[in-house]
Formats: C-alpha cells, structure tokens, sequence
C-alpha cells in the first residue's frame, strides 16, 4: 500500500501557499489540523520536519498507519472513540520531547464532518505548539460518498495546500478552530478552481 501511495503522489505537482503569519510560530512545534476528507491531498505536502500523526485503531487506520510509516511519519495509534488518551499523550511527548510536527484530522474517526474534536487543542496545549489549520483541494478529484467527502487526487493533478495563519491553544475554541480549517480548505479549492 505505502509503495502505491508514494508511486501516486510523486505524479502531483503540489504548490503550498502558507499564511504570512506562520512566521511568528517557526521555533515552536506545529499541531497541523485538518478535516478527514483531506487526508490523501495533505500527504503530499513537504513537510518542514519530522512529523507524527494519530492514527485510529479500526481496520481503515491499520491501513492508514502502514501507509504513513511508509512515507516517513512517526505513527501513534488511537482516537477519540478508542485508546485516545493513550495515543494523545503518545503524541504531546513527542512534540515536546523531539520537537516533532503532529497532524490530527480533526474530525475524524467517524464525525460529524467538519466538526473538530478537542484532541488538537489540548494537545497543542501540553505541547506548547501552535494550532496550524490545513486545507488541501485538487482540481482533478474524486470524492468518495463516504461521511468525510474522502478525495482522492487524479495522478498528475495539480494540487493546492493552504496553511493558515496560526492560533493559540489556550484561546481555540473548537467553533474557531473549525472556521479556520473551513477557511482554509475554501482558499485551497478556490486556488486550485475545485468544486466549492
């Protein structure tokens, strides 16, 4: 799987267009936050540095998870339906330790759809990081009738990756966290003149 993965995303030409004001949150540790559906598109992002992200324990994870140490990112197991606390605080030791990036899609396992969880907040919280909302279009796509609106990009698609202006843990709500990654992901798709 991971091989089939690395082989499709080496046909993307991806461009990433960061806000100004990640600036101010270089040094620290990024909780990189996102919606399931953008999953596929966001690993082809380059990422800045070693990277972990939470993986559920159901059967679609245990795939995922194979496919993400693949490519390179530090896998830690769970979710908010099960063993989450145990693999958040897998995750904050390792921003806080190794200085590692984590990436959370925030709604998921199962949703609903565009609804984040606290699970980023928290651990952006104990990390001292910063909440870095994410959003990813591609104008060649197929979305999956799944609850997430999974997309998968069409090979040699042009892809857009938008990275948000940074938010502090201690004032995120989750209505604020949701409307940046909502705002994020409509500035990629605009980009990228995908489908609203």
């Amino acid at each position: 799987m991971g091989v089939l993965v690395r082989a499709w995303l080496a046909t993307l030409r991806v461009e990433v267009v960061e806000s100004p004001e990640l600036e101010r949150a270089r040094s620290q540790p990024w909780v990189l936050c996102f919606w399931h559906g953008a999953t596929m598109l966001l690993l082809a992002w380059p990422r800045r540095g070693p990277t972990a992200a939470l993986v559920s324990l159901s059967a679609d994870g245990e795939l995922l998870a194979g496919a993400l140490g693949f490519l390179g990112l530090a896998v830690e197991r769970g979710s908010s339906s099960r063993g989450g606390a145990r693999g958040l605080a897998r995750i904050v030791r390792r921003a806080r330790e190794r200085g590692h990036d984590v990436a959370f899609a925030v709604d998921g396992p199962r949703g609903p759809r565009g609804r984040s969880k606290g699970g980023a907040a928290f651990a952006a919280g104990r990390a001292r990081a910063a909440l870095v909302p994410m959003g990813a279009a591609a104008r060649r796509a197929t979305e999956l009738s799944s609850w997430d609106g999974f997309r998968v990009p069409w090979p040699f698609s042009r892809v857009v990756i938008t990275l948000g202006a940074p938010l502090e843990a201690s004032g995120a709500h989750e209505a604020a966290l949701d409307r940046a990654i909502g705002e994020a992901d409509a500035r990629a798709r605009s980009l990228a003149g995908a489908a609203p």
